[in-house]
């Protein structure tokens, strides 16, 4: 402090602190309830122009959230926020590649097509390496000829690796038009036995191609969050200094861009949040934050607040930097100034159970951000290693040394220097490996409405406004876990 400031209290005035609470030092109230919990509702908002069905995002973590784990989370009603760890190039494919999985119409820039004159085993290397099972055989103007599949140049065709595609394809080819609906798509594959209807215009020129996969992928996952085309919705991470990055995701269709930052509440970050916003389509959550003071100054322009200060599993903010609020009390206080402004809340770390999910969203939050508890799933781009017999993924801080040596050093407002001498706030670890994202999803939305049920919320604006919450003593939070037995199957 300089010396010419003015004094702020004595030194034992500052020691009359306010008590701050965390997950496990409180319960939720059990009330009277009418309220089934399967049938409790839990859509809500994550930001001011973005419903989802369930109150679920996944961490923008380099071990938890690439575009596989963004498409499942859209399909399962979630959202997925894309971390930064990657150049903006490659930010730009992923957002591509998750707003073209569940394309009902693949637009033909992303239609792998083939010319008439290539030879079956270019053509075969091309589909393999493009991921596609069948191609448009199109001219040098895209009109349709036909169309090329595994089946039309499997060995047992006497085809030889030089024939040209033409002699290959299947020239009676089916098409429709762009007003095509997915059950008119539908039953022309039915009625010709094919999997695929190249989509042309007036003029007979390819313009797409409907997928008989597509089209059951989409009618599989009625609940997914999908934006005003259809197509899935996605998050993406980017600095509070990185304009270059904000933009060319936006371009590419980006729904959210979270301003990702440990301190948010830094004016520096306020002002560079600002300007982003000022700049993009997509909305702007910033975060992350824990106190009312930070909402104040920064509600007035955001589309979302994300809350939370060293809460989550593999972050050491606290322990390094002596900073922090524990998240309930944290969630409470920025809640108490957003709901003023009718700005969504997102809890962000710290959530070991799916109680925890419950308690967050009592305590004013409308959705929750999990990254440890989704990292060991399939989805998870996490390595998969074994340790004593067992699998576990590999999870790490984006304050850890391994993740700031991969980029993401900025996030804690500090730069990569020269030696590579970091501070970090986050640590490496492996995590077990959990099977499909879809499996936890279902148990940790099936724990908050078992949540909402005993509170006797049919919502999760009636869990906030009517639930209330018990303090729990040391002794009360070895109650609530399994106590006094030996587990023999975990649950």
């Amino acid at each position: 402090m300089a010396k010419d400031s003015p004094p702020r209290g004595t030194f034992t005035e500052k020691l009359q602190v306010p008590e701050a609470l965390t997950f496990d030092d409180v319960l939720l109230r059990p009330a009277e309830s009418r309220v089934e919990p399967d049938e409790a509702d839990v859509s809500t908002r994550v930001s001011t122009n973005i419903d989802l069905e369930i109150p679920i995002l996944s961490a923008a973590m380099d071990t938890v959230t690439e575009a596989e784990t963004a498409i499942q989370m859209a399909r399962e009603g979630g959202l997925g926020v894309l971390h930064r760890n990657m150049e903006p190039e490659r930010a730009v494919e992923e957002v591509e590649r998750v707003k073209r999985a569940d394309e009902t119409i693949i637009r033909r820039e992303n239609v792998v097509t083939a010319d008439p004159d290539q030879t079956v085993s270019e053509v075969d290397e091309m589909m393999s390496a493009e991921g596609v099972s069948g191609a448009p055989v199109v001219d040098e103007d895209d009109t349709v000829l036909g169309i090329i599949s595994g089946t039309d140049i499997r060995p047992y065709l006497e085809l030889g690796d030089f024939d040209a595609v033409r002699e290959a394809m299947t020239d009676e080819v089916i098409t429709a038009h762009e007003d095509v609906t997915p059950r008119q798509a539908l039953e022309l594959m039915y009625e010709h036995k094919i999997e695929r209807v190249p989509i042309v215009d007036t003029e007979d020129h390819l313009a797409g191609l409907v997928t008989m996969q597509g089209i059951l992928a989409r009618r599989e996952h009625q609940d997914a969050v999908r934006d005003e085309k259809g197509r899935l919705r996605i998050g993406v991470a980017v600095g509070p200094f990185e304009q270059d990055r904000a933009k060319a995701v936006d371009d590419a269709g980006a729904d959210a861009l979270f301003i990702d930052t440990a301190h948010a509440h830094n004016l520096n970050v306020v002002d560079s949040a600002r300007e982003i916003k000022d700049m993009v389509d997509a909305d702007v959550v910033v975060g992350n934050i824990g106190t009312a003071e930070a909402a104040r100054d920064i509600v007035d322009f955001a589309d979302g607040l994300k809350v939370g200060i060293g809460p989550g599993s593999i972050c050491t903010t606290r322990v390094v930097s002596g900073a922090g609020m524990p998240q309930v009390t944290a969630v409470a206080e920025v809640a108490d100034v957003a709901k003023e402004h009718d700005v969504p809340v997102i809890a962000d770390g710290g959530i070991r159970y799916s109680g925890d999910a419950a308690k967050a969203l009592a305590a004013g939050a409308d959705a929750v951000m999990l990254g440890s508890y989704f990292a060991g799933t399939q989805e998870a781009p996490g390595r998969v290693i074994t340790i004593k017999g067992k699998k576990y993924k590999q999870y790490r801080g984006m304050g850890s040394v391994g993740a700031m040596q991969s980029g993401g050093g900025d996030r804690y407002l500090k730069e990569e220097s020269e030696d590579e001498e970091f501070v970090p706030e986050g640590v490496e670890a492996a995590t077990p490996y959990k099977g499909t994202l879809s499996g936890e999803l279902h148990q940790l939305v099936g724990g908050i409405q078992s949540g909402m049920g005993y509170a006797g919320a049919e919502s999760v604006i009636e869990l906030q406004s009517e639930a209330e919450f018990v303090r729990v003593s040391q002794a009360g939070q070895q109650e609530s876990h399994p106590h006094d037995v030996m587990i023999t199957d975990e649950a």
